[in-house]
């Protein structure tokens, strides 16, 4: 009599058993996190502290080279980590087939980790500002003292 078939019967039978039998290992405690309540922050430009500015053209242009400011409740000073720049400008674009001109707008976005925005960027606004064009100060990180990281409300800048 062949006795292998049943012989790995039986181990295939223990084997299951077995594994059925252990206890699950315990996750890993974690080490307790003190919860973290973000204050409410606010932004600033200059003088500015709201999130939608309306200016006129030379308002916006003196605006633009002012740095950003981000302060709380408690007049606490954050530091800005990095934010992006949006520049909506009025453009025009032409049909190919009947050379008729309307209107559009034209988006330029940079991130920026200094304050206030590059020359390059701060000169190129205000040659080119006109009325009815944006400029939002968007994504805006900013650390307090213990390096923690928080999102700042955005800045808008509506020209007149």
């Amino acid at each position: 009599m062949n006795l292998k078939p049943l012989f790995l019967l039986c181990c295939l039978a223990v084997s299951t058993v077995a594994i059925s039998q252990t206890k699950p290992a315990k996750p890993a405690t974690n080490p307790t996190v003190q919860k973290f309540k973000p204050p409410k922050l606010y932004i600033s430009l200059g003088a500015k502290k709201d999130t939608l500015i309306t200016a006129s053209i030379d308002e916006t242009t003196t605006l633009i080279n002012q740095p950003l400011s981000i302060t709380d409740d408690k007049k606490g000073v954050y530091t800005i980590s990095s934010y992006q720049c949006l520049y909506k400008r009025r453009a025009v674009t032409e049909d190919e087939e009947t050379g008729k001109v309307s209107p559009t707008t034209s988006i330029v976005v940079q991130r920026f980790s200094t304050t206030p925005i590059s020359e390059i960027w701060r000169t190129t606004i205000a040659q080119q500002l006109k009325p009815g064009e944006e400029i939002t100060f968007f994504d805006v990180v900013v650390k307090d003292v213990q390096n923690r990281l928080m999102f700042a409300p955005s800045l808008k800048i509506i020209v007149k």
